[in-house]
């Protein structure tokens, strides 16, 4: 059954691509080569142009300016129906009156395709739903009606899938099953998939290369754990999971790595992850590469110490323990420690150090942030302390 979706996908290609609304600009100047047969995603928050850049390849928006190429053919004058582009979105847009066979099929039989139902069936087959196909979409379930979506479109042979964030309906335990699916299917039809989503796990897990979109611009592009392991902004550290982020002056530098001044903790970063050598810089590291200390640890030059801090907040979340630490000089840091043992390492109100490998940590291309106008009241992580702390109060009184 591969060989009947043995055909390879087509590359995608936006030069120059802008688009304007009246008020404000949802896509600028966007320049982006998508390679045949590849799984790709669009990853960025509400507004950023996605799902205009997404509209746009469909053929469902106009650009204002620029130039779309599919497959090496320029489709930016083409009508939607006359792209080789198929689009599953978040809704299914099922037909309720007609069988999933049928559902299917439709397309195919509106092109006068040969045997339609045929070739429907392997597509029901490959999503591992023919057994189902004489049922209506409502004696389905949500999965099960994402799948027959997704039968519908690849049916169709085309040379993109376009994927409008299809598996936001769906529950975390079927979205995660779905994830995996759908990259088991992408690699057997070799079409190329272009998926949009603001789920970062989503898009780790199932794309080869994840462009990150902040207000209308890729911020950055790359393999998953490359984006992960060296983010070049601060958007992209804190977008695509959590960082603890240090900005301070470049005290020092050596043939491998540069140390800043994080006032008067020294954090060093090697050379090869730094954005940038000189100047006012933030360095980062992750949550999960902080280890926690009860006492001082012996100083380590392979590795980076910041305290003593207090624990201000602890958060079980099944597979690992968030702890949330105010560090005099370092503001709020934020540890995830995996729950190796029964309970928490340490308690709300106890005073710790944390440690990391130096190669753990990265530096940032962005300029210092500027100073505020009025200094922050708080910061978010110790307003939601607060809040806790007041609801606990409450219902200690009642």
């Amino acid at each position: 059954m591969a060989g009947a979706f043995a055909e390879a996908g087509a590359d995608l290609e936006l030069v120059d691509l802008h688009k304007r609304f009246p008020g404000f600009t949802a896509i600028e100047e966007m320049n982006l080569v998508i390679p045949a047969g590849s799984f790709f995603a669009l990853l960025g928050p509400s507004g950023c142009g996605k799902t205009t850049t997404l509209r746009l390849v469909a053929g469902l928006e106009e650009a204002t300016s620029g130039r779309i190429l599919i497959g090496g053919k320029d489709v930016t004058e083409t009508k939607p129906y006359q792209r080789p582009v198929n689009t599953v979105f978040q809704s299914y847009a099922l037909f309720p009156h007609m069988s999933v066979i049928d559902n299917v099929a439709f397309g195919l039989r509106r092109r006068g395709i040969s045997d339609a139902k045929g070739k429907s069936h392997e597509a029901l087959a490959l999503v591992e739903l023919d057994h189902l196909s004489a049922r209506r979409p409502a004696q389905l379930s949500g999965g099960q009606q994402q799948r027959v979506a997704l039968a519908r479109a690849i049916v169709n042979r085309p040379a993109l899938l376009l994927l409008d964030e299809p598996l936001g309906a769906l529950d975390l335990k079927l979205r995660r099953q779905m994830q995996l699916e759908l990259k088991s299917i992408q690699d057997e039809v070799g079409l190329t998939f272009l998926h949009v989503t603001h789920d970062q796990e989503e898009a780790m897990t199932m794309a080869d290369t994840v462009a990150v979109m902040n207000k209308g611009r890729i911020e950055q592009l790359g393999a998953p754990e490359m984006l992960y392991e060296l983010p070049r902004t601060a958007f992209v550290a804190n977008f695509l999971g959590q960082s603890n982020l240090f900005t301070g002056p470049v005290s020092g530098t050596t043939a491998t790595s540069i140390a800043v001044d994080v006032e008067g903790t020294r954090i060093v970063v090697p050379k090869a992850r730094a954005e940038r050598h000189t100047g006012t810089v933030t360095v980062g590291v992750r949550p999960e590469k902080l280890t926690l200390h009860t006492e001082a640890p012996e100083v380590d030059s392979s590795r980076n110490l910041l305290g003593p801090g207090r624990v201000i907040d602890v958060s079980f979340s099944g597979v690992s323990t968030q702890y949330i630490l105010a560090v005099p000089g370092a503001g709020t840091v934020t540890v995830f420690a995996q729950n190796m043992g029964v309970g928490p390492l340490v308690a709300d109100g106890a005073e710790v150090w944390v440690s990391w490998s130096v190669d753990h940590g990265f530096g940032l291309e962005d300029e210092a942030p500027p100073a505020p106008r009025f200094d922050a009241d708080t910061d978010t992580a110790t307003i939601a302390v607060q809040k806790k702390r007041a609801l606990m109060s409450e219902l200690e009184e009642a």
